[in-house]
């Protein structure tokens, strides 16, 4: 009894047919005889459960106008398309020439309907409504005025796509879809996808067009790619399930892979049976959300379109609930219907759609049909959903204004089960079988072994690498989310040899004191610098040897001015006091005494009268400033030794004296192309040592390094020696990396 009540609403509801508050607000009162008002076309591919659910729909559209009012309009659909652009277009002129219908529907693209156009001339004044996903609404309105598009804007998913693939900053992807001869969606979908994904720096790796027949070979070369993060797009339901059932039996839905499937699939996840589905655990689906679920006119829309769709295909009869693109083909078909009845008769596309079908507003099952301006006015959100169990949950909604709700995915689970984010790639593919490392290049042959030191042990016959760029290395190294296995091998020649080393795939990259510089760029890439490099000059210190140094500390017009001063203030007090002060006598003596001790506050003359001690005080406080001044600088001047360089570059290159440098290319190779020292007057010296004992014996004037080797320098020979002169600036030092592994060396953690 409990199975009989909904079918016995069902039946009731299908018996009288949809509410007029619903899909059709028409007067059924009818005065005179039902008249026909016109036909129209329909296009549909019933080969593919998409094309089914559109004809379906369309026909129910159809006969829910016919059910109310006088008008009748008959409809014309032609299915047997079999996923071919040829039959399309035959199909149109068929429905035009043949059938004389006043307008088509049908997932049409604007490359079709163009060429259509050019067969036939009446196509030009068709009114075509178009369900196709297109980039832009209005995009084809100059060329083609009939075409209406009232399908999904691809531009707005393909940013929606890239917004999830940033979100988990992969930096990769491959997109797949399915290779025919269908112009059933437009072609720049794959433009768009990589615009959009080159915002959140992220690439398309590599584009994979399956024939349905090659799946699986297909499958397997993508396996021995390094990348793991697959967009499935512009595909058919019936394809999608095959593509994921050969991927569960090769591996490739297990941790570590990603998937996403955009509207074109996410919207007909529905209709997916239990065993397909298990397929597709884990898979990510980028679906745009049509109207709340909820509501009543959905729900008598959903029962009776499962009816109908359920006795027209038995087989399909369990999995028979309604896309988004049976929606949208149910208000396209009766948006249509409307714009036909207004125009009675009037069939061109200027009455049709400019004046009738742009004035029709009404809620349809898909959301509220309104036109603005000759396009569809809309705000598409979409969903994010995550296949999980025998069906598919909500994750997140995103939309242009908004991006994520919230600012999260979750919770999610990948392939395998896991809900740790996939890292997006596998080292091991970029490896080749597993067994193979990156070939690290390192400079043995250095002057500074603080940056790579390369030692021999003899008992355990291997050879070790330390120093701070092996340091560096290993920290960066750690701080992917993935094992990265490499070897360093040392290269006892140049850096710019090791460069080419690098170019002509002797190693995989190549670490070291290596500077960028803009013509290695022509053979390899740079990892971004770890450390600054500039060229500085070091030379020897000359010390101020002089005797009368703390003199110094005042200039010349000070200490005159002290002693002008003090010699007045002592002979003012003098005049004041001899009269009256036994310790003032009448000698010039006793005034330049008391001038001089003064200054120290040693005076042993005891003052009597008030005017002298109030000429005195002030002098008192000009002296205990001074002071303090003079000691603090005496006592910077004798702490820090006052040294100057001995010489400078112009002065080199004037007088032909020999520089040193530690035989880095770049270097030697600055110092004559920039510079301009003559290469005879250059020397160059392997030890740090090496430099001490050159400018020791006056084998050289100056020594030109990079700065971070100029800083060893100076700390091991702290005294004697400073940079001098103007720096030059170079890229600073950088791991050097063919363009196949700069993805590898190039991440950046969240």
């Amino acid at each position: 009894m409990g199975g009989a009540v909904p079918f016995l609403v069902a039946v009731f509801l299908l018996s009288v047919g949809p509410s007029k508050s619903g899909a059709n607000e028409r007067d059924d009162t009818c005065t005179g005889n039902h008249h026909r008002i016109g036909s129209i076309g329909a296009v549909v591919d019933q080969g593919s459960r998409l094309g089914r659910e559109q004809k379906t729909a369309m026909e129910m559209a159809v006969h829910d106008f016919n059910l109310f009012g006088c008008s009748k309009i008959a409809l014309h659909i032609t299915g047997d398309l079999r996923g071919s652009s040829g039959r399309a277009a035959s199909a149109v002129l068929n429905l035009i020439n043949n059938e004389e219908v006043q307008a088509v529907i049908g997932t049409l693209t604007s490359s079709l309907v163009e060429l259509v156009s050019v067969f036939d001339d009446r196509a030009k004044d068709m009114p075509i409504v178009s369900l196709a996903p297109t980039a832009t609404y209005t995009a084809s309105s100059q060329q083609l005025p009939q075409l209406i598009h009232m399908g999904n804007n691809i531009s707005l998913a393909s940013r929606c796509v890239a917004a999830v693939v940033g979100h988990f900053r992969w930096r990769k992807v491959t997109a797949i879809y399915e290779q025919s001869n269908c112009l059933s969606t437009e072609g720049c979908f794959l433009t768009h996808l990589s615009d959009s994904l080159r915002v959140v720096d992220s690439v398309i790796d590599h584009y994979s067009s399956f024939p349905q027949a090659a799946i699986e070979e297909e499958l397997k070369k993508l396996k021995g790619k390094s990348n793991r993060v697959f967009i499935v797009t512009q595909s058919s339901l019936e394809f999608a399930i095959l593509l994921f059932d050969k991927a569960k039996h090769l591996g490739m839905m297990k941790y570590g892979y990603v998937w996403i499937v955009t509207n074109d699939l996410a919207s007909l996840l529905g209709s997916v049976d239990s065993h397909s589905i298990s397929s597709m655990q884990g898979v990510i689906g980028i679906k745009a959300r049509f109207i709340d679920i909820k509501t009543k006119s959905f729900r008598e829309f959903k029962l009776r379109f499962r009816h109908k769709y359920g006795s027209a295909y038995p087989e399909e009869e369990e999995y028979s609930n309604p896309s988004l693109f049976a929606l949208q083909a149910y208000d396209a078909t009766l948006a249509v219907t409307k714009a036909m009845e207004k125009s009675q008769g009037r069939t061109t596309y200027e009455e049709l759609l400019k004046t009738n079908m742009f004035s029709t507003n009404f809620a349809g099952p898909s959301g509220d049909i309104t036109f603005k301006m000759g396009t569809l006015s809309n705000e598409e959100t979409f969903q994010i959903i995550n296949v999980v169990g025998e069906s598919y949950h909500e994750i997140a909604l995103w939309s242009l204004s908004t991006d994520f709700l919230g600012g999260k995915l979750g919770p999610l689970y990948w392939p395998g089960g896991s809900q740790i984010v996939p890292k997006g790639w596998n080292s091991t593919s970029f490896l080749g079988d597993g067994e193979n490392v990156l070939k690290i290049g390192v400079a043995a042959k250095t002057a500074f072994s603080q940056f790579v030191r390369v030692t021999y042990d003899h008992n355990r016959n291997e050879t070790n690498v330390t120093g701070f760029i092996v340091d560096v290395l290993e920290a960066v190294v750690k701080m992917l989310p993935y094992h990265l296995p490499y070897v360093l091998t040392p290269f006892n020649w140049s850096n710019d040899e090791m460069v080419e080393g690098v170019y002509h795939k002797i190693f995989d990259a190549a670490a070291g004191d290596i500077s960028i510089v803009a013509d290695r760029y022509q053979y390899v890439e740079f990892s971004q610098p770890y450390l600054e490099s500039r060229l500085v000059m070091v030379v020897t210190e000359k010390p101020e040897n002089s005797k009368w140094f703390f003199m110094k500390v005042f200039k010349k017009e000070m200490w005159v001015t002290l002693a002008v001063m003090s010699v007045f203030v002592g002979f003012v007090i003098w005049l004041i006091e001899r009269a009256e002060n036994p310790d003032f006598d009448d000698h010039l003596g006793t005034m330049l005494w008391f001038s001089f001790t003064v200054l120290f506050f040693v005076q042993r003359e005891h003052l009597k009268s008030n005017l002298a001690r109030i000429v005195l005080a002030p002098w008192f406080f000009v002296i205990l400033i001074v002071s303090a001044s003079f000691t603090a600088i005496l006592t910077s001047t004798v702490t820090v030794s006052r040294l100057k360089p001995s010489i400078d570059i112009e002065t080199l290159k004037r007088t032909d004296s020999v520089v040193g440098c530690d035989g880095i290319t770049l270097v030697c190779r600055y110092l004559v192309e920039v510079l301009g020292f003559m290469p005879v007057r250059i020397k160059r010296i392997d030890s740090i040592s090496g430099y001490a004992k050159a400018f020791e014996n006056g084998d050289i004037a100056a020594a030109f390094f990079v700065e971070p080797h100029a800083k060893l320098f100076l700390a091991e020979y702290c005294k004697g020696y400073t940079i001098a002169g103007p720096t030059f600036q170079f890229g600073g030092f950088g791991f050097v990396r063919t363009t196949s592994i700069s993805f590898f060396l190039s991440y950046r953690p969240k």
